[in-house]
């Protein structure tokens, strides 16, 4: 299905799971996934929670043409598009590059969230953290997305994860390769993270029951960014994954979905 967003972009979003639950969970995706990256997250969900998935613009199935957009527009289009379904209270469960949107909806959009979970989340950046976008940046521009994911994969998956992945390397390379060839709309996500500002102080203004889960070995955001994060929520959970990389929903996933179920 498609949202019409408040200057005219098409907004890709489906459901999944019970639509019969009363409870609405919102997944919110990776900086160069979509809504299928979720793939093996979901079945821990599907029989309790109606699942809303989207793609942000400039992602997957979604518009990728327009202005760049920053972290309050993308939260400002989450909220237009519950307000087009009807849905008033939701939890949201947002990783990396979801994880700065869900943070801004929490912050911008209090009275719609019953419970956050920010997964491989931080709230301000290192310069080490800058480094590793200027090298993304410059893949990106010389050698599109596919030199990009090359660069991109050892920071975000860790030793074990190669050692035994769940997807295969080059099975995930090909699955992501046809929704991420325009480098345009890739470059407009991540000018959203390089113009973003230290937002740790603006978390203060979050109040629902919050967790916050980080791999071990996330090299592109190592715990202490996450625990900064934690530290700046009131009364939010931290939960650190043994042996776990950044992308939370390709490794540990059942025990990351049950962190979350429990959290729940």
């Amino acid at each position: 299905m498609l949202h019409k967003t408040n200057d005219g972009l098409n907004m890709y979003y489906e459901f999944q799971g019970n639509n019969s639950a009363t409870e609405t969970v919102v997944f919110l995706n990776g900086l160069t996934q979509s809504t299928q990256s979720w793939g093996l997250m979901l079945p821990y969900f599907k029989t309790n929670y109606r699942i809303l998935l989207l793609d942000f613009i400039f992602q997957g199935q979604s518009d990728k043409s327009g202005q760049w957009r920053d972290f309050d527009q993308h939260a400002l289009d989450v909220k237009t598009l519950l307000d087009s379904e009807n849905i008033s209270k939701i939890h949201v469960i947002g990783l990396s590059y979801g994880s700065l949107v869900a943070q801004h909806f929490a912050v911008l959009f209090p009275d719609y969230l019953k419970k956050l979970i920010l997964v491989s989340t931080f709230a301000h950046k290192t310069p080490y953290y800058e480094a590793v976008e200027l090298s993304w940046s410059r893949a990106l521009e010389s050698g599109g997305y596919n030199l990009l994911l090359d660069i991109m994969l050892p920071s975000v998956l860790s030793e074990n994860y190669f050692a035994n992945p769940l997807i295969p390397i080059q099975v995930m390379k090909e699955l992501r390769k046809d929704s991420n060839q325009n480098s345009t709309a890739i470059f407009n996500l991540m000018r959203a993270t390089k113009e973003r500002g230290d937002y740790r102080k603006d978390l203060e203004k979050i109040n629902c029951p919050t967790l916050v889960i980080q791999g071990e070995k996330d090299l592109l955001l190592p715990v202490h960014l996450a625990n900064e994060v934690h530290l700046h929520i009131k009364h939010s959970q931290f939960v650190v994954i043994k042996n776990a990389g950044h992308t939370l929903n390709l490794e540990h996933v059942p025990e990351v979905s049950g962190f979350i179920q429990e959290f729940l």
